[in-house]
Formats: structure tokens, C-alpha cells, sequence
């Protein structure tokens, strides 16, 4: 249930209006509402949608004590003692609530009172869609990065039949009898390589705020995640880049949650480099993570946990799991409304002669890139066959060389 769901918990104490005197408990922030627990009798004191909520500040209670307030529908609740700290808490708050609005708006913006069913699944092919054309930007750079490898080992087998002309000559000199060559003048000096063309800019496969950690949760602060072909950029929230993660780099991806990941480098001689990303649009993402560090990525036991599957491989986790976040992610547009009989009848309505049109041509520009994915992946396969036995020749060759040139001294 949507309710168990927990993104986050902090120890506080929360201002009851009504006993006048400040309890403590627990503050909670769920996909969709933020809720306050009593800590002794575990009592439900606050509850309430993200969408009621009107402001969020830092205030100071009493001129004394540093406090949190949010504004919900014309009341002001005051939050104070909170752990780790005021900053971390209203950071992470005002992100979810952000989103939450954006999301509204987005779904807002010329949206019928009641969609069909056409329209929905109109909503679903699109988003595969966009997650298909993302798969395959991610194959484009890296079938661009196996033509960079390719071209290497040409330059580097043209390389070996030089070294070979030269260890040939170096074996027969022209003052042997039995040498049939001219004696050389000195080998010119190799002209230089021009300069490396500057850096392209890469394009952004996917581009999300977060809320960035640096080893201890006192330090969450605002920011953004840049995917790209080559890697991933942690910038804050004035655009200057704190950290870039090089693809070959990046040693492990954590999953703690739908919402919440662990990017780690590991260096030898000094601390490792850990960064942990919260995310209310993470969901969008993580299958282009899975994707892109296929290898490296690790679903922990609470990212399982949300999806019940406790125990279930990781190849099993599927789209239930980021389906259900999608999901509440996608209610905000509508907070507060349970799907009840009536509603379902309501929205089983015909397809209408447009919509089934417009589905027509999702469904052919999804053949189209499956098609081109597929034969995406067929070169790639070729291309990855090549490079093997490029590199068993250019071992080889490499290890002949060195035998000749030991003998040569």
C-alpha cells in the first residue's frame, strides 16, 4: 500500500495546537502526503496531501528555538528539535513538494475533466516510447565508443607493421653480405599529431533535480543529476559541477529506494568518493541506470522491500517496482480520490477513430526503433567479435616483437 511507503523519517517535535505543548514523534514524507506519529502512543496526529500544502519556511518559535512551519490550508504547523538538522529536513520537503506541483501542472495543462481510455493508453505508449528512444541514445554512444575502440586498434596493428619494418632492418644491416637493402639515413623524426580536436558536447540522455549527501545526512542540499552517454554529472543548485562520474569509473550504484540512490568510485591510497542521491522523479531514471551500468547497479534489501519481493532476484524486481512508484507519482495529479466502481465505469469508454489513430502511429514508431535497436545491437555484437580478435593479433604481434628486439641486445 501506498501508505506503508516511507521516503523519509525524522525525529521532531510537533506544536499541538490544541493541548498547547510541543509533542514528540516522528515526522514522515510519503510519495504523496507528509504524516507526524506520536513517539509514546504512536497516535496519527497529522496527515495530509503534499498538494495542501501552500508554504514551507523556516521559522524560529518562541524568538528562541529554530522551527520548521508548514502552511496546509490556512493552518500553520510548527515542527522544532529536528534531527539532523532544520536544513536537511526542509530541503528534502520543499524538493517533494516542488515536483509534486510541477507534476500538477504538467498533468493540468490541458487535460479533459475525464480521460478516456484511449487517452491513457495513449499516456502509457508514449512513456515507453520515450524510454525505448532513450535505450536507444545509450547504445548510439556506446556503438560510437566500440568505432573509437575499432579505429584504436587499426592505428595500433599500422604501428605494429612499422615496428616490424624497422626490427627487419634493424636484423639484415646493409653491410651484410647476404642483405639485399640500401643503407638508410636516420629515420625522420615522426612529425607531430595535430592537436585533439576539442571535446563535443555530449547530448543529455536525462536531466532531474535532487537532493545530494555527501557521507553523512547533515549535508543534503539541492541540486541536479545530469545522465550522459559518458557519465554522470552532480552539479548544485547554481549549475557548478561538484563531481563527474566517468562511465568506467563508477564502481557500484545503490538502489536504497524508488526515490533514493548510492553512486560510488573507489581509489586506492585514499578515501572512496560516495554520493547519495535523493530524487522525487528517480523512478524516471533508474531503468536508463539499469541500463547504462547494467553491471554495476544492486537493488539493496529496502529498494526489494517496496516492492513486497524481499527475497526476489534482481532480474525478477521488473517494471512491478518502478511501475508502483510511477504510479503514486502520477496520482499526485489527482490527489486525495480513491478509483471506486463508478469511476472505473466512467472511464471505460470507447477509443475513439483519433485515438486509435494516434495509438496506430505510437505503436509503428515503437516497431520502428525495436527494428533499429535490434539491429543496433547485431553490429554492436559484430563489432564486439572484431575487437577480440583484433586484440588476440595485436597480442600476439606485441609478444613477437619483444622477442626479437631481446635478441637483438
Amino acid at each position: 500500500m501506498n501508505e506503508d511507503i516511507r521516503i523519509h523519517s525524522w525525529p521532531c517535535s510537533y506544536y499541538l495546537d490544541s493541548s498547547k505543548q510541543w509533542i514528540p514523534g516522528k515526522l514522515s514524507l510519503t510519495p504523496l502526503s507528509i504524516q507526524f506519529r506520536a513517539g509514546r502512543t504512536g497516535e496519527l496526529l497529522l496527515d495530509f496531501h503534499l498538494s495542501a500544502i501552500s508554504e514551507i519556511k523556516k521559522e524560529s518559535s518562541h524568538l528562541i528555538f529554530s522551527s520548521l512551519t508548514i502552511l496546509e490550508k490556512g493552518t500553520k504547523h510548527w515542527f522544532s528539535s529536528l534531527h539532523p538538522n532544520r536544513n536537511v529536513v526542509f530541503n528534502i520537503l520543499e524538493h517533494f513538494w516542488r515536483e509534486q506541483l510541477l507534476s500538477r501542472q504538467e498533468a493540468g495543462a490541458g487535460a479533459a475533466l475525464e480521460s478516456s481510455k484511449g487517452k491513457e493508453l495513449t499516456g502509457m505508449l508514449e512513456g515507453s516510447q520515450k524510454r525505448l528512444e532513450d535505450t536507444a541514445k545509450v547504445l548510439h554512444s556506446q556503438g560510437e565508443q566500440f568505432d573509437n575502440i575499432m579505429r584504436g586498434l587499426h592505428k595500433i596493428e599500422g604501428d605494429m607493421d612499422v615496428a616490424d619494418r624497422l626490427l627487419t632492418e634493424l636484423e639484415s644491416p646493409s653491410w651484410w653480405p647476404f642483405s639485399t637493402k640500401l643503407w638508410k639515413t636516420p629515420l625522420e623524426s615522426k612529425p607531430k599529431e595535430a592537436p585533439a580536436a576539442p571535446r563535443q558536447e555530449e547530448g543529455i540522455l536525462l536531466r532531474i533535480p535532487v537532493i545530494i549527501t555527501h557521507r553523512t545526512d547533515s549535508s543534503a542540499k539541492p541540486g541536479q543529476l545530469t545522465l550522459l552517454p559518458s557519465g554522470l554529472e552532480i552539479r548544485d543548485c547554481s549549475s557548478q559541477l561538484l563531481h563527474r562520474f566517468e562511465t568506467r569509473d563508477v564502481d557500484d550504484i545503490w538502489v536504497h529506494s524508488p526515490y533514493e540512490i548510492s553512486v560510488r568510485q573507489r581509489f586506492i591510497g585514499k578515501p572512496d568518493h560516495c554520493c547519495r542521491l535523493l530524487a522525487a522523479r528517480m523512478p524516471e531514471l533508474l531503468p536508463v541506470l539499469q541500463l547504462h551500468f547494467s553491471t554495476k547497479i544492486q537493488f539493496l534489501e529496502d529498494a526489494l522491500g517496496f516492492a513486497g519481493a524481499g527475497k526476489s532476484p534482481q532480474g525478477e524486481l521488473g517494471a512491478s517496482l518502478w511501475q508502483a512508484a510511477g504510479g503514486m507519482l502520477g496520482a499526485t495529479a489527482d490527489p486525495g480520490i480513491a478509483a471506486g466502481p463508478d469511476q472505473e465505469q466512467a472511464q471505460l469508454q470507447k477509443v475513439s477513430q483519433e485515438e486509435a489513430k494516434e495509438l496506430r502511429q505510437i505503436l509503428q514508431k515503437l516497431k520502428g526503433l525495436a527494428l533499429e535497436t535490434e539491429a543496433e545491437l547485431e553490429r554492436q555484437d559484430e563489432a564486439l567479435d572484431s575487437i577480440g580478435s583484433a586484440v588476440d593479433r595485436a597480442t600476439l604481434t606485441i609478444e613477437r616483437q619483444n622477442r626479437r628486439m631481446r635478441r637483438l641486445t
